[in-house]
């Protein structure tokens, strides 16, 4: 079987994208489609699958997001922006369009070639100051859209010095947290002196640190002006893949962001079976 699809990446997080309105997958063939092809090294590779499909409701089109793993995720901050560049550049949708996610609806603009423009859903859930146990952290717990997408932000102020494989023992210990109803993804963040922040994820799905998260920039970037700790409107993300930025305006948060188109063709893995 040959697979149509892009394989495209925002700040570094990347997806395999088809269009299921032409393909029509099961759910089923959908998740045994994206363990094999985001199979690094035996496949095409890459931290999740996304496929377009018809919408349920009013919206352009709907966005099924799968971690490389098969499990299914409500929302991508950097997915919502690929889709959305995948969506104009096939003729599926205008520059402006609604996307339909399992946390909601959630609308998108086209800024230019590579930048687009994501309303991130509003918090369902957000709890401050948890104690987190057996250490001295004191984490935020938010969850974007409804259902929502799970994430802890954690204060971490040495983060540029501390290797990340020596933080990977607490933040598997956080994102499995039995306080939370389904784990979280954990976030780590320092602020310099310009209200700058440094930002590292470790993602549920793939179970390990990934060079961004979309989500987990909004997340974070919630957590930082509901508790005034950046005065900017305006939020600059450094992430291990590039810089993200969130804007809050009217008490909603965007996602902005670079998008960028890697591959074009057909997935003829001899070993793929749908």
């Amino acid at each position: 079987m040959e697979v149509p699809f892009y394989k495209m990446q925002g700040a570094a997080n990347d997806f395999i994208v088809i269009n299921n309105m032409k393909l029509r997958l099961s759910d089923e063939q959908l998740v045994s489609l994206t363990k094999q092809v985001c199979r690094q090294r035996f496949s095409v590779g890459s931290d999740a699958l996304m496929a377009l499909d018809f919408p349920q409701a009013n919206a352009d089109f709907r966005m099924k997001f799968y971690n490389a793993d098969g499990t299914e995720a409500e929302m991508c901050g950097n997915g919502v922006r690929c889709i959305a560049r995948f969506a104009y550049e096939t003729g599926i949708a205008k520059q402006q369009m609604t996307i339909e996610t399992k946390a909601g609806n959630v609308d998108c603009w086209r800024l230019d070639k590579r930048q687009y423009r994501v309303q991130i859903n509003e918090p369902s859930v957000e709890n401050f100051d948890l104690s987190f146990p057996e250490t001295d952290f004191l984490v935020d717990y938010v969850k974007l859209g409804n259902p929502g997408v799970p994430h802890v932000v954690v204060h971490y102020p040495q983060l540029k010095e501390i290797p990340l494989k020596e933080m990977k023992a607490l933040a598997q210990k956080m994102r499995s947290w039995n306080a939370l109803d389904r784990g979280a993804n954990v976030n780590f963040y320092a602020i310099d002196e310009n209200d700058e922040v440094t930002l590292r994820t470790f993602e549920r799905g793939v179970e390990d640190f990934t060079l961004a998260c979309g989500t987990g920039a909004v997340s974070t970037a919630y957590v930082l002006k509901k508790k005034q700790l950046v005065q900017k409107d305006s939020v600059t993300l450094h992430v291990l893949g590039g810089i993200l930025e969130v804007e809050e305006k009217n008490q909603h948060f965007y996602l902005m962001g670079d998008t960028n188109i890697v591959i074009k063709g057909y997935i003829g893995d001899e070993d793929l079976i749908v």
